[in-house]
């Protein structure tokens, strides 16, 4: 029954498989007596079978079918050559024994169709029908004849391999050739150079199933499967296996880089299909992925940074995503290798006896070692990585200078300088003291420090006439006060600086001075008032002997000028200067005097006198007057040396100054000369008698500089 119901499918599919045409054209001999076959050559590979359609009419009721294999078509009765019997007694040729069987069992269906497996090529005939019957006359053997051709396997076995996902179970299927083959082929597998053999499926298409956990290490693997049929009949077919699958991502390239240069990671994932790679660093703030910052090929995976800088560094995350699935890799952590430029907080300025605490920082990575160090001195006084704190208690002067931190960053060094001052002053130190002489006293005050200390005398605020002389020497001050009539029993010296502010209560010794000395140290004492008193007095007794002298001499002179006049306005006969310095007399004083007052003025000839020139005139009282200033001077400058010494210079400035007046004052007098040289000689006596009366006023009024 089983076999029944697959003869219309394995007709149909064999057709497909082997070209043969199905059912075929019907033959009848003779009346009643028909059968069908196929029209044309029926085709087969070895190994593989055949079905050979058939169907016939009888007039009597058979019982049972006979095949026989003809070697030609026009051979008619093959009786000889016997494959198939319905009645298995009866001998068949030995080498379809087994191989041939009838399609449907039951002959009274007249359903001849015969099914020839595990086909040879010495199968390739003609293959004739003989239908017999109860009786011995029931027995027909048809002419028409079946043409079979079998040729050697073609046909691969079907392998199918669904999609493989590493670590998920999959199972491969190989399927033989044809939908026949009687006997079961043998079935294996060949996969990475081992076999395993299955055993084939009890189904009329033997297939093999290969069940298995797909690894990784599978994909890009071949597996084979080969049917082996009987007769040494073999056909294989091999496919290449694919595993979809994603292993750990790789990362390659330095992960330290120093400033400047380019950073160049690459990050790879072995998977099939390939994966899509991205990168990105993570925001510390944030925990936020940022990708603007870097260049990056999702095909390659590769990352450069150009460049690079310290804010480079951190985490950085390489993501492969494969098959709309994500798989992330640990972070990783990329250092970027630089130093920056030492920095050095805290004050360096400190007071003596505070601390002194520095601190010197550099930031790089690694990280520095630090070292301070002092300017002439190879001793290292505090080092540490990173940053160091520099602390020297208790300060003092020495302490004072120039300090250098060190940055000693891998091969390279970087120094920065910071100048310490350190301000200090001492107590008033031991000799500080007083001396009183007579009611002089006398103070001297000693103290260092530094800044350069100040000093106070609280003593001076009482006094308004004293001297305070104060001389420097490195880090000394020495402060020296002299006060007259002080009227204190005790001076108190105060000495400050931006430290501190010491005193201390000077001890006043009292000297006796020795016979004559006291007037002496007085002088001494208020020597620059004295001075200043008596140059005063100098510079105006010169300033008015001066005027005085050259008063005199300008009332002498007009005096003879007045002279000469009245004896050139005396009438012919009186004394006369000529032009070549000749005197005449023509008259005695006697007539003179007892003569009229009245001038002729008709009698007098101007042409004849010699008048003096107004330069000469000039010239004459300059030399006169530089002359007697001279002698004023000289006078002075003696004194001045006897008298002073830096007050000298303040005299001489003051005599330059009566000088250069006088100078004024004479230039004066000649331009006055000058123009007056020109006026023509008095008319009368009267006018000469005026002048002469301007003298005479002139010696009484010595300090009148312009009595002309």
């Amino acid at each position: 029954m089983f076999l029944l119901l697959w003869t219309p499918v394995l007709l149909c599919e064999i057709s497909a498989d082997t070209g043969a045409s199905v059912w075929g054209q019907q033959h009848c001999q003779q009346e009643g007596y028909c059968v069908t076959l196929s029209e044309g050559e029926l085709t087969a590979e070895a190994g593989l079978c055949v079905v050979i359609p058939c169907s016939f009419t009888t007039i009597f009721t058979p019982t049972h079918v006979i095949w026989y294999k003809c070697e030609t078509a026009e051979q008619k009765r093959c009786d000889s050559n016997r494959i198939f019997h319905t009645y298995k007694s009866q001998s068949v040729q030995s080498e379809f024994r087994g191989r041939v069987s009838l399609l449907e069992p039951d002959v009274s269906q007249r359903n001849c169709s015969i099914m020839i497996n595990d086909l040879r090529e010495s199968d390739s005939g003609f293959y004739q029908l003989r239908v017999e019957g109860f009786k011995q006359s029931d027995a027909f053997t048809f002419t028409s004849k079946a043409a079979v051709t079998v040729k050697g396997l073609s046909q691969k076995p079907t392998v199918v391999i669904p999609p493989l996902t590493a670590g998920q179970q999959s199972t491969l299927t190989c399927t033989a050739p044809g939908l026949c083959s009687g006997s079961a082929p043998d079935i294996t597998w060949s996969w990475r150079g081992k076999t395993t053999a299955y055993k084939s499926e009890e189904t009329q298409r033997h297939t093999s199933a290969l069940t298995f956990n797909p690894l990784p290490k599978h994909h890009s693997t071949s597996v084979t499967c080969t049917v082996s049929f009987r007769g040494d009949i073999t056909t294989e077919e091999t496919q290449t296996v694919n595993v979809s699958y994603v292993k750990e991502v790789q990362i390659t390239g330095s992960r330290k880089v120093t400033e400047g240069e380019t950073l160049s990671l690459n990050c790879s994932v072995e998977s099939f299909p390939p994966s899509l790679i991205t990168w990105a660093k993570m925001n510390e703030s944030d925990l936020q992925e940022d990708t603007d910052t870097f260049t990056q090929d999702q095909r390659t995976g590769a990352l450069s940074i150009y460049n690079v800088t310290a804010e480079d560094s951190g985490q950085y995350v390489c993501t492969a995503t494969h098959l709309n699935k994500t798989h992330k890799m640990r972070n990783v952590t990329v250092t970027v290798i630089y130093i920056r430029k030492p920095q050095i907080s805290g004050s360096t300025a400190v007071n003596e006896g505070d601390v002194l605490s520095l601190t010197c920082s550099a930031e790089s990575f690694p990280p520095s070692v630090i070292m301070w160090t002092k300017l002439s001195s190879n001793t290292t006084l505090h080092n540490g990585p990173g940053s160091a704190t520099l602390v020297i208690p208790n300060v003092t002067a020495e302490h004072s200078g120039q300090y250098i931190c060190t940055a000693n960053h891998l091969n390279t060094t970087l120094t920065e300088r910071v100048t310490v001052t350190v301000t200090w002053i001492t107590e008033i130190q031991t000799g500080s003291v007083c001396e009183l002489q007579s009611d002089v006293l006398t103070c001297w005050c000693v103290s260092e420090g530094f800044p350069l200390p100040t000093f106070k005398w609280p003593l001076l605020e009482d006094h308004t006439q004293y001297s305070v002389v104060t001389s420097v020497s490195k880090q000394t001050v020495n402060s020296t006060v002299t006060v007259r009539n002080h009227g204190n029993t005790a001076v108190e010296c105060v000495a400050s600086n931006e430290n501190r502010e010491v005193k201390a209560n000077l001890t006043i010794q009292t000297k006796l001075p020795e016979a004559g000395k006291s007037e002496e140290i007085f002088q001494t004492a208020s020597r620059l008032e004295v001075i200043i008193a008596f140059l005063i007095g100098v510079v105006l007794s010169a300033v008015v002997c001066c005027l005085a002298i050259k008063c005199h001499r300008n009332k002498q002179k007009k005096s003879e000028n007045v002279d000469e006049t009245m004896e050139m306005i005396i009438p012919q006969g009186n004394m006369l200067v000529h032009e070549n310095g000749a005197v005449d007399r023509g008259t005695t004083d006697t007539e003179l005097n007892s003569g009229p007052k009245d001038v002729e003025y008709a009698s007098i000839d101007f042409s004849l006198l010699k008048r003096m020139r107004p330069s000469e005139v000039a010239r004459r009282k300059q030399e006169s007057t530089e002359t007697e200033y001279s002698e004023v001077k000289r006078q002075v400058r003696e004194e001045k040396k006897e008298d002073a010494g830096e007050e000298g210079e303040t005299l001489e400035r003051k005599e330059e100054e009566v000088m250069v007046e006088e100078d004024e004052e004479t230039r004066h007098c000649v331009s006055e000369e000058e123009n007056r040289g020109d006026e023509a000689v008095y008319s009368n006596v009267k006018e000469i008698m005026y002048n002469k009366d301007c003298v005479d006023r002139c010696d009484g009024l010595m300090m009148e500089r312009h009595c002309d």
